[in-house]
């Protein structure tokens, strides 16, 4: 028996084992990095809507520019354009509300909104449960306009993972107390 000749057999059998636990390998280390990619955006989705919230109750709605500004800084940018890692996050796609409180108790959108800070303050002042005072804000995540909030698609990052091909960003919503909405005394007054 020549031992160079079950060296050549042991080569192929190396090659064999190398491609068989490479195969596993990268599938494990690609489907980690989806899925901490996934955890990325979840959680981020979630804080985007709470900056925009709290941003939303100290800033003053009828201003085009500071609201743009606003959702801007939601998605950690200063110019408009999409949240790192997540393409279809932009701007257009951080929803608004402004939501008064009727006499029940339920959370009701305003519609047509006041005309500055100021005259929801007198709108507050002469009634806290009508139609008109802004008493709330909510931001969430919605893929289209209208009044229904639809998630976002998820799209994989690596092109392939088991059982993710179908998973969608969740409406992420938050919910915060209306404190100022940009009133300062003196300075935007519209009565």
């Amino acid at each position: 028996m020549r031992p160079d000749r079950h060296l050549g057999r042991q080569r192929g059998a190396v090659v064999i084992e190398l491609a068989l636990v490479l195969g596993v390998f990268l599938l494990l280390m690609f489907s980690t990095i989806e899925i901490a990619r996934l955890m990325y955006v979840f959680n981020t989705a979630q804080e985007v809507t709470r900056r925009a919230a709290r941003s939303a109750a100290l800033t003053d709605f009828s201003d085009g520019a500071a609201m743009a500004a606003l959702r801007q800084h939601a998605l950690f940018r200063t110019d408009a354009g999409a949240l790192p890692l997540l393409a279809d996050l932009t701007t257009e796609r951080v929803r608004i509300e402004y939501l008064s409180m009727d006499a029940s108790g339920a959370l009701v959108p305003v519609a047509p909104l006041p005309a500055c800070p100021l005259q929801n303050a007198a709108n507050c002042t002469e009634n806290q449960n009508g139609a008109a005072c802004i008493r709330f804000v909510r931001a969430s995540i919605c893929a289209a306009g209208g009044p229904d909030c639809t998630a976002l698609p998820y799209r994989l990052l690596t092109g392939f993972g088991p059982g993710m091909a179908n998973l969608r960003v969740p409406t992420a919503s938050t919910v915060v107390k209306a404190e100022s909405l940009g009133y300062r005394p003196g300075v935007n007054t519209c009565l």
